[in-house]
């Protein structure tokens, strides 16, 4: 019985009905924030929702009796637990917030998904080595923000009269949301050569910095890929291998 439910679990049509589950509550949940959808189509609306609810728990415990504890060894499913586990929680009016987390179910898709999963592996692998770069960006930050608030708080308090104000106004500059009409270039009427550090700044963080974390983030990737390619190949073999001893065997039983 218990590894009949395991091959179940296992199994591709039950994943991909699983994310057909996902994607259409996903889409019940946005539909219910629209006041005239749910005056006409309310009760089956949130009929459809529990159904949902349903199949999750039901897809929780099929796995907790085909994994017994190793299934909480798994990340991917104490996320699934997590998430399910909030959807069980009544939304009451204390806790109205509870029904905007209901959204929460569509991150299951990643946990779903092989290729969403790689991508989220690759990201949480590649955390360790921003570190130094993020510290060299606060670095430049810090110096830039006091910086401009010696050469323009006088004159622009309300972009440059603290560090804090500083920060976010450089921040806004980094990011090239309306950095130079909004700010720069009221800056440059006061002050023409304000470019000379706006323009270097605008260099080292947007272009040079932020392209860091790109590159290690790509790096993680293609080494996430390789790992798996790896993994498969060893696999792989592990199967030939097993295959060329029930030959060998029936050969010998010959």
């Amino acid at each position: 019985m218990r590894e009949a439910v395991k091959r179940l679990v296992e199994a591709k049509r039950f994943d991909n009905f699983i994310i057909a589950v996902i994607v259409i509550n996903a889409i019940v949940i946005g539909l219910e924030t629209i006041p005239e959808l749910m005056a006409d189509y309310g009760p089956i609306l949130k009929a459809l929702d529990n159904i949902a609810i349903i199949i999750f728990v039901i897809e929780i415990l099929l796995k907790l009796f085909a994994f017994r504890l190793r299934f909480f060894l798994n990340g991917w499913n104490l996320f699934d637990l997590a998430i399910v586990s909030v959807a069980l929680i009544p939304a009451s009016q204390q806790l109205s917030i509870l029904r905007a987390l209901r959204i929460l179910r569509a991150l299951r898709l990643i946990s779903a998904v092989p290729s969403m999963r790689r991508v989220v592996q690759s990201l949480l692998a590649a955390i360790p080595s921003m570190g130094s770069v993020i510290v060299l960006l606060s670095l430049i930050f810090y110096i830039a923000a006091v910086m401009a608030t010696k050469l323009f708080g006088g004159a622009f308090p309300q972009w440059f009269g603290s560090i804090g104000e500083s920060l976010y106004s450089l921040f806004q500059i980094m990011t090239l949301e309306s950095w130079s009409m909004g700010i720069v270039r009221p800056v440059m009427a006061v002050y023409p050569y304000a470019w000379v550090f706006f323009v270097p700044f605008i260099l080292m963080t947007s272009f040079v910095v932020l392209n860091l974390f790109i590159a290690i983030i790509v790096s993680a990737m293609s080494e996430a890929g390789n790992e798996e390619a790896v993994h498969e190949r060893e696999e792989i073999m592990l199967e030939l291998r097993a295959l060329r001893h029930d030959i060998a065997q029936l050969r010998d039983g010959k």
